[in-house]
């Protein structure tokens, strides 16, 4: 049968191949299921992390990360190293260092302490310290709206550390190093925004990737790494996790995310903001960690806070190809 006439046979045995066929031409159905991988895989990256430390130091879990994801682009770098100018090269190894590398270790060793839920809501403060680094580092302007949502976004962090932290010092402590991921996240997005313009997100993070994963390298063999697979109770599933965390969390997330922009631009690309922390919530939920009604409260300040300073900037120019990082 040809695929034209499968529209008078909806309700036959064609029917997987109608809805086939819907899909393939329905460009807004698209954009929405790489939206919906795309939530679902940075999402996941934060219970994928607490995994792989049932096994490993939080150093190893992050090296791994950061060399699978740097393996998982190596045909995209062989083909971007070629066309890029080498005198942008110092400034993309530093843009990996604040998007990718640093972020990494500082995530894990956070983790070693708080729950993946808590990390995920805290990474929803990135788009905030980017507003703020381009306001104070390169001195973009600010309207009040913008300053609202930016406290209102603050007021949320201190209502998380009030609902749990007086409980623990090391919640407040190991907490702070998600913070600071975060200000590194902003740095870089604002980095990328005023000097490497020109670039897609693909480009940039297969290059910076790759040499994050050389730098990471020697980083995992002087861990001790032999030891973690003999002393380790899970060590084959949390070296699995820190596999997937690096080839999906990171390598692929990235395409994912280019993709999205291209086809639906980076207002759509921005609101995987919003969904991030309700994916992380879900799988600590699975994982059996405590989340209080009031922990979901502070998110909801915190996104409402995105957004208040997300929805001022819109009239000023947008870069439609900038990357987001979990």
């Amino acid at each position: 049968m040809r695929i034209n006439e499968i529209d008078a046979e909806k309700g036959s045995n064609h029917l997987p191949l109608y809805f086939l066929k819907y899909i393939l031409v329905n460009h807004r159905l698209i954009n929405v299921l790489i939206f919906i991988l795309l939530a679902l895989t940075w999402g996941s990256s934060f219970i994928l992390m607490k995994i792989g430390l049932q096994s490993f130091s939080s150093n190893q879990v992050a090296s791994m990360r950061l060399l699978a994801a740097g393996i998982s682009l190596l045909p995209f770098f062989f083909y971007f190293i070629r066309k890029t100018p080498r005198g942008k090269l110092p400034v993309i190894i530093l843009s990996g260092l604040l998007g990718n590398g640093i972020p990494a270790y500082l995530f894990c060793l956070a983790e070693t302490q708080i729950d993946s839920s808590l990390a995920g809501i805290l990474n929803s403060l990135t788009p905030l310290f980017a507003l703020l680094s381009g306001i104070v580092l390169f001195k973009a302007p600010m309207v009040k709206k913008q300053l609202i949502g930016i406290c209102v976004g603050l007021i949320g962090v201190v209502g998380l550390f009030a609902v749990k932290g007086i409980q623990t010092n090391e919640y407040w402590y190991y907490s702070f190093f998600v913070i600071a991921a975060c200000i590194c996240y902003g740095l870089n997005i604002a980095l990328v925004h005023h000097y490497l313009k020109g670039y897609s997100s693909l480009q940039l993070g297969s290059i910076a990737l790759f040499f994050m994963a050389i730098f990471a390298l020697p980083i995992l063999l002087f861990s001790d790494i032999k030891a973690a697979f003999q002393t380790g109770a899970t060590p084959w599933e949390s070296l699995g996790a820190s596999a997937v965390l690096g080839i999906m969390g990171t390598g692929v997330a990235s395409v994912l995310f280019y993709q999205l922009i291209k086809r639906a631009g980076g207002m759509m690309a921005s609101m995987v903001t919003y969904a991030l922390p309700v994916v992380a919530i879900g799988w600590g939920f699975v994982a059996g960690e405590s989340i209080s009604w009031l922990q979901v409260v502070c998110m909801g300040i915190i996104l409402s806070g995105v957004y208040l300073a997300n929805n001022a900037a819109k009239k000023a120019p947008v870069v439609e190809d900038t990357p987001v990082k979990s």
